[in-house]
C-alpha cells in the first residue's frame, strides 16, 4: 500500500490550496533551479533510471523517448507538447492533475523542456475540459507573474514559454501526430511515421509528445531520486500510478497507488469493493475502453501493470478501470464502445473508416440476437483486417474490445442468437 508521504499528487482531491503558494507549501517548485543545473544528460539518465514508462497508454520508456531529441540544434527550435486531450472513455486521471494540482505539470514541463533543449512547450487540452483549462491557465499566469516561467525561468538560466491550447473535442486528437496537425491549425488526422516527431514534429521541428501524468511526476522523481521511484512495482513496471475506477463499485474514485497492485486490493481498499461483492464481477476493462476486457477468473489474479496485462492479451492503457457486475449486458456495453470508435474515426484510412461502421452494425445485430452464429467468426475476421492496417492505433482500439468480447463471452452471444430464434425472451438483450 502506498503511504501518504510517497504520494506525488498531494492535492488530487482539491482539499488544499491549488495556487502557487499552496503548491510550494507542499514541496513543489522546491529547488527547481538546482535540478536544472544538473544538466540535460543527468536529468535524462535519472528519468531512465527511475523506470518511468509513459502514462498515456502505450507505456513507452519516458527517458528513452526524451533521448531521441537532437542534442545540438540545426537551427530549428525544439518543442515539448503535452497531450492533455484525455478523451479515452473511462479515463479521468489527468483532469484531476490539471484541476487540483496544476503546478506539478507546469514544473514538470519546465524541467522536461530543458532536458530536451526546448524553449517552448504547448499543452493541448481536451475541448470539453473548460474548468480544467481555467485552473491550468490561472496557474500558468501565476507562474509568469512569479518569474517561474518566461525569461530565466525559476532563476535557472533557461528561458521558457508555456502555452495552453484548447482542442475542439475530437478523440482522434489524442493521437500524437493528429494532435500536432490540430495544433498547427489543420484537420486532426494522424500523420504517417516516419518521420517521427523527434525528427520532424510540430512545424517540422524536433518535438516530443508526452502525457500529462508522465510529465507531472518528473520533478518529484528528480527531487527524491530515481531509486525511490523505481522501488514501487515490479521491474520494468515501476513507480506510482493514478488509477481511475468507475462502474459497478461502491465508491468510484481516482487514486494514486503503487504500480503492480493487485486489482482486487485496488478495488477493495479504495472503492469499497465491487457492488454486490467480488463474486458479482462479470468483466473488468483494466485500461480505458480500447483494451480487451478481463473475465472474472482473470480478475482474481490480476496485477495492475503493463506486462502482466499484456500477457493476458489486454493492457494497462491509461489505467482507467471499468468494472461491470453481473447485471451488465456485456454485449451491449461493447456495442456502445464500437459506436464510439465509429463516430470518432477520422476517415483517413479505409479499413478504419469502413471497418468501424461495419463492426458497429454487426454488433448492433448481436445485441438484439438477430444475427447468424457464423457472423461471430466473420466479425472476428473483420477486426483482424482492421487491426494493424491503419496509420494510427484507432483501428486497433476499435477492434480489441470486440476481440475481447468474443474470446470471453462467445457462448453468451450464441445463446442470445439461439434464444431469439426459439422466442425465449429471458436471454434477449435488455431494452
Amino acid at each position: 500500500m502506498l503511504k501518504d508521504q510517497d504520494r506525488i499528487f498531494t492535492n488530487l482531491y482539491g482539499m488544499h490550496d491549488r495556487s502557487l503558494k499552496g503548491a510550494m507549501k507542499r514541496g513543489h517548485w522546491n529547488g527547481t533551479a538546482e535540478i536544472i543545473k544538473r544538466g540535460r544528460d543527468t536529468i535524462i539518465e535519472q528519468v531512465k533510471a527511475s523506470g518511468l514508462r509513459g502514462r498515456g497508454g502505450a507505456g513507452f520508456p519516458t527517458g528513452l523517448k526524451w533521448s531521441f531529441m537532437p542534442k545540438q540544434s540545426d537551427g530549428r527550435p525544439s518543442y515539448l507538447v503535452i497531450n492533455a486531450d484525455e478523451s479515452e472513455p473511462g479515463t479521468c486521471k489527468d483532469r484531476e492533475i490539471m484541476r487540483h494540482d496544476p503546478h506539478t505539470l507546469i514544473e514538470g514541463a519546465l524541467i522536461a523542456s530543458f532536458a530536451m533543449n526546448a524553449n517552448t512547450c504547448y499543452i493541448y487540452i481536451r475541448g470539453e475540459y473548460i474548468r480544467e483549462r481555467e485552473a491550468l491557465q490561472a496557474a500558468i499566469d501565476e507562474c509568469y507573474d512569479a518569474g517561474m516561467l518566461g525569461k530565466n525561468a525559476a532563476k535557472s538560466g533557461w528561458d521558457f514559454d508555456l502555452y495552453l491550447h484548447h482542442g475542439a473535442g475530437a478523440y482522434i486528437c489524442g493521437e500524437e501526430t493528429a494532435l500536432l496537425e490540430s495544433l498547427e491549425g489543420k484537420k486532426g488526422m494522424p500523420r504517417m511515421k516516419p518521420p517521427f516527431p523527434a525528427g520532424s514534429g510540430l512545424y517540422g521541428c524536433p518535438t516530443t509528445v508526452n502525457n500529462v501524468e508522465s510529465i507531472a511526476v518528473v520533478p518529484t522523481i528528480l527531487r527524491r531520486g530515481p531509486e525511490w521511484f523505481a522501488g514501487f512495482g515490479r521491474p520494468n513496471n515501476t513507480g506510482t500510478k493514478l488509477f481511475g475506477i468507475s462502474g459497478h463499485v461502491n465508491n468510484p474514485c481516482v487514486v494514486e497507488e503503487a504500480m503492480s497492485i493487485p486489482l482486487k486490493e485496488l478495488l477493495e481498499r479504495h472503492c469499497g469493493g465491487v457492488r454486490g461483492g467480488w463474486d458479482n464481477i462479470k468483466a473488468v476493462i483494466p485500461g480505458g475502453s480500447s483494451v480487451p476486457l478481463l473475465t472474472k477468473e482473470q480478475c482474481d489474479d490480476a496485477i495492475m501493470d503493463f506486462d502482466w496485462l499484456r500477457e493476458q492479451r489486454s493492457g494497462l492503457g491509461t489505467a482507467a478501470v471499468i468494472v461491470m457486475d453481473k447485471s451488465t449486458d456485456v454485449i451491449k456495453a461493447i456495442w456502445r464502445l464500437s459506436k464510439f470508435y465509429k463516430h470518432e474515426s477520422c476517415g483517413q484510412c479505409t479499413p478504419c473508416r469502413e471497418g468501424t461502421g461495419w463492426m458497429m452494425r454487426v454488433m448492433d445485430r448481436l445485441v438484439r440476437g438477430e444475427a447468424e452464429v457464423e457472423e461471430i467468426d466473420m466479425l472476428l475476421s473483420v477486426t483482424k483486417q482492421v487491426e494493424g492496417h491503419t496509420i494510427c492505433a484507432l483501428g486497433d482500439a476499435a477492434a480489441w474490445p470486440i476481440q475481447g468480447l468474443i474470446r470471453a463471452f462467445r457462448d453468451e452471444i450464441e445463446d442470445r442468437i439461439k434464444a431469439k430464434r426459439t422466442g425465449r425472451v429471458s436471454a434477449v438483450a435488455a431494452e
